[in-house]
């Protein structure tokens, strides 16, 4: 079997690959096959191959599995070959690779042997292979390991500009702990004033900022559980330093110089992955447009258009993502969780208009966005697709709109004046008779 001579690749929900730390996305081709001048391995047919900072991946979309190449095993890339015959046939690359004694590629492999890509689709195999020319000669996968190293007690890896501002005297008694800590963030003021004195600065720090977030958030959760009787005010700092650094950006986005023709299709799957935790904090429900501030805020500067975000989102039904793009009748558009199910959110509705109070004065979108925490817009458009299925009336005034159970399904049409002993009906006239 092809796994077997593969090391296998973690995918998200959507079927993104799940990045090394550092990791970058470089370039992506469609309907790639992997083939071992072995007989003996399995080959791989028709995938997506993704060639990052670290691996060779290829992924089998349709049966979600992926496997990598490292590219640290990789000992020579051949370009392809230019001839009369090449010309009727797909393009080939061929890579060396070396092999460890149990038959699968690895960086200390003992021997070495040769598999070929085959570019099935229409790809241009010239530019990848300059594009892979290039990453091998990089070699970032080495200054991974390098950072790896320097691992913090936390078990995180250290940015390089934090590991050159650690503290080689030594640390003694409270005052060491103190002088350490503030030669450190001395540091790290040091590095954002540089990062933000212009763009080409940032961006070549860009993703020492993201690490240095990551620790700085796992720092304030260990200490948020360590300290359980903070007060109000200082959890609160705490939470909202909390949420800017989970929104700091996302390391390797999906652009289309790296996607090419399968832009939309890869921008769709890490929407979908990106989604998931502002819809958990939202209740589940979460309107387009605050979805391409938010996403775009994670993309830094590899910013989309609104179009490209509305064609990602029509694209989902495509794929098998747990969320959905959803328009109700007054034209706005949502993003949800396939899991939210309107019979629900009905029901909790229902629940809250037959109390006394909502009986007697109605219930608002303010009233409804606390039941099912979203946002009031959202909780206005429930409760309008709640009317137009005949479980509340509207009252339009001044104030606004009020919505109350529809009480008119109570009434039997053969005795409009029959009061019934049970049933929201009842419950309406004894709180009215309560109020006086």
């Amino acid at each position: 079997m092809a796994a077997n001579w593969l090391p296998p690749v973690s995918l998200t929900a959507s079927g993104r690959p799940v990045f090394l730390p550092g990791e970058v996305e470089r370039c992506l081709l469609p309907a790639v096959d992997l083939e071992s001048e072995n007989p003996g391995l399995a080959p791989f047919r028709s995938g997506l191959l993704v060639l990052t900072s670290h691996r060779l991946l290829w992924i089998d979309e349709q049966s979600a599995a992926g496997f990598a190449v490292p590219l640290a095993a990789v000992v020579h890339a051949y370009p392809p070959k230019k001839s009369i015959r090449s010309m009727f046939a797909s393009p080939r690359i061929r890579l060396q690779v070396s092999v460890s004694p149990d038959g699968r590629i690895a960086e200390d492999g003992v021997r070495s042997e040769v598999i070929t890509l085959v570019m099935r689709g229409k790809n241009d195999p010239d530019a990848f292979y300059c594009r892979l020319l290039e990453v091998l000669r990089s070699r970032q996968w080495e200054a991974a390991v390098v950072v790896e190293k320097r691992n913090t007690d936390s078990g995180i890896a250290e940015p390089p500009m934090a590991a050159a501002a650690r503290v080689r005297m030594p640390v003694v008694g409270v005052s060491g702990i103190l002088r350490k800590e503030q030669e450190l963030w001395e540091s790290t003021d040091k590095s954002l004033q540089e990062a933000f004195q212009d763009l080409n600065a940032l961006m070549s720090k860009a993703k020492d900022m993201v690490q240095l977030a990551e620790k700085m958030r796992l720092k304030l959760l260990s200490s948020t559980s360590a300290s359980g009787n903070a007060d109000d005010e200082e959890m609160g700092s705490k939470q909202e330093m909390q949420d800017w650094l989970l929104s700091v950006g996302i390391v390797s986005p999906v652009t289309k110089e790296s996607a090419g023709a399968l832009y939309h299709q890869q921008l769709s799957r890490e929407l979908a992955d990106f989604v998931k935790l502002p819809l958990e904090r939202a209740g589940g429900m979460i309107a387009l447009v605050d979805v391409y501030c938010l996403f775009n805020r994670a993309r830094g500067t590899a910013l989309i258009s609104p179009d490209d975000l509305l064609q990602a989102c029509t694209l989902w039904e495509k794929f098998d993502v747990p969320v959905m793009l959803r328009k109700f009748d007054s034209g706005v558009m949502v993003i949800q969780s396939k899991a939210r199910r309107d019979e629900e959110v009905f029901a909790r509705i229902a629940s809250l208009a037959q109390k006394p109070d909502a009986l007697r004065t109605g219930i608002s979108p303010s009233d409804a966005a606390l039941t099912l925490g979203i946002a009031p817009a959202l909780a206005k458009e429930h409760l309008l697709t709640a009317e137009s299925k005949g479980l509340l009336c509207r009252d339009v005034s001044p104030d606004g709109f009020r919505f109350f159970i529809n009480l008119f399904t109570e009434i039997d049409p053969s005795d409009i004046y029959m009061n019934k002993n049970n049933g929201p009906a009842h419950v309406w006239s004894s709180a009215l008779s309560l109020s006086g």
